[in-house]
C-alpha cells in the first residue's frame, strides 16, 4: 500500500514529461514513412508535402521508402513505432484496402492510427503502348474485350493503386484479362514503354509526362470530372461505363498513443503546407490538387478510411485476390 502513492508520483512525472515534451516538439528531424519504393506517385506526394510541413515545424522532414507486401510493411513499421511524433506514415488508397487484400495483416487501420489528415486526391488514366491500335476509348473497351485473352495488363503489385483500378474495371466491364504484377510502378511504366505490356492504369502523378510527351496512348481518366491538366480526356464514366470513378486519396497517419499537441502541430503543419503556393503549382503539374483544408483534418481522413473500407471490401473479395 505504502508503494501506490510513489506509483502514482512516477505516472503523473510520466504524464508531465510527455506534455512537456510534447509542448516543445518537434527537436529533432521527422520521418516520413512512404510504403512504397522511390520515384514512384506516393513518393512524388510525399517530397512535396513534406518538403513544405518542414517550414511550419522548423525541422526537417525526411522521407524514407519502406516497400513491400503492397505498402503494409511501411505502415505495420509507423504502427509498432514509438508514438512521439517523429515516425508518421504517408499512404494512400491502400490503407483501406490492405484488410480485405491481406488474410495475416498485423495492424488495424482504424485502430492502430491517429489520423492527420488527407492531402490528395489523384486521379488515374487509363493509358496503353503507343502502337496499341484503338484510338478512343469506345474502340479501346470493344478491342479490350474482344482480345482479352491477348492482352496484358500491368500493375505495380498487388494492393497497389494500379491494381485497384483493374480490379474495378475488370468488374465493371466483367472481362477478366491477363494480369501482369511489379514490384512497383516504375518497373511496370519501363515495360509498357517498352512494349512489353499493354495497357495499364495508373496515378496521373506518373502518367501525365508520358502522356504529354507522346510516349504512351491515353483513353481516359478515372475521377468524375476531367483533369484540368489532360483537358482532351474524357472521363471512364462519360465514355460508356457510368459511375465509374477511382481517385487515389493520400492520407498522413501517426501512430496510436501521439499525445494531442503533437498531432495539433502535425495538423496545423499540413494546412500549412496545403496552402503554400509551391505545393499546388507541383501538384498542378502532375494531374491533381491539394484537398481543400476542410479534407485536411484528422475527422475527414477517418471518415474517408472507414467509408473505403466498406467499398473495397466486396470488390476484392469477390475478384478473389488475398495474400497472406
Amino acid at each position: 500500500m505504502a508503494l501506490k502513492p510513489l506509483r502514482l508520483l512516477a505516472l503523473a512525472a510520466l504524464v508531465a514529461a510527455a506534455g512537456a515534451q510534447a509542448q516543445t516538439y518537434p527537436t529533432k528531424p521527422i520521418t516520413m514513412i512512404v510504403p512504397f519504393a522511390a520515384g514512384g506517385p506516393t513518393d512524388t506526394v510525399a517530397r512535396t508535402i513534406g518538403g513544405a510541413m518542414q517550414k511550419s515545424l522548423g525541422q526537417t522532414v525526411l522521407v524514407e521508402n519502406v516497400g513491400g507486401a503492397g505498402g503494409t510493411l511501411g505502415a505495420e513499421r509507423v504502427a509498432r513505432a514509438a508514438p512521439d511524433g517523429y515516425p508518421i506514415l504517408l499512404h494512400h488508397i491502400g490503407m483501406s484496402t490492405a484488410p480485405a487484400l491481406y488474410r495475416n495483416l498485423r495492424f488495424k487501420p482504424m485502430e492502430d492510427f491517429v489520423p492527420i489528415g488527407l492531402v490528395a486526391d489523384v486521379p488515374m488514366t487509363m493509358i496503353a503502348r503507343g502502337n496499341f491500335p484503338p484510338n478512343n476509348f469506345k474502340e479501346f473497351l470493344a478491342y479490350v474485350k474482344a482480345n482479352k485473352d491477348k492482352l496484358s495488363y500491368a500493375n505495380a503489385g498487388l494492393g497497389s493503386a494500379s491494381h485497384l483500378c483493374g480490379l474495378l474495371f475488370m468488374s465493371r466491364i466483367e472481362t477478366d484479362f491477363v494480369t501482369v504484377p511489379y514490384k512497383g510502378t516504375a518497373p511496370a511504366m519501363n515495360d509498357l514503354l517498352g512494349g512489353q505490356v499493354d495497357f495499364m492504369c495508373d496515378q496521373t502523378t506518373n502518367t501525365t509526362g508520358q502522356i504529354k510527351g507522346g510516349k504512351v496512348k491515353a483513353y481516359a481518366v478515372t475521377s468524375s470530372t476531367r483533369v484540368p491538366s489532360l483537358p482532351d480526356l474524357p472521363t471512364i464514366a462519360e465514355s460508356g461505363i457510368p459511375g465509374f470513378e477511382v481517385v487515389v486519396w493520400h492520407g498522413v497517419y501517426a501512430p496510436k498513443g501521439t499525445p494531442k499537441a503533437v498531432q495539433d502541430k502535425l495538423v496545423a503543419a499540413l494546412q500549412d503546407a496545403l496552402k503554400d503556393p509551391t505545393v499546388k503549382q507541383r501538384f498542378n503539374d502532375l494531374g491533381t490538387d491539394p484537398v481543400p483544408q476542410s479534407k485536411a483534418t484528422p475527422e475527414a481522413l477517418a471518415a474517408q478510411l472507414k467509408s473505403e473500407i466498406a467499398k473495397w471490401g466486396p470488390i476484392i473479395q469477390k475478384a478473389g485476390q488475398y495474400a497472406d
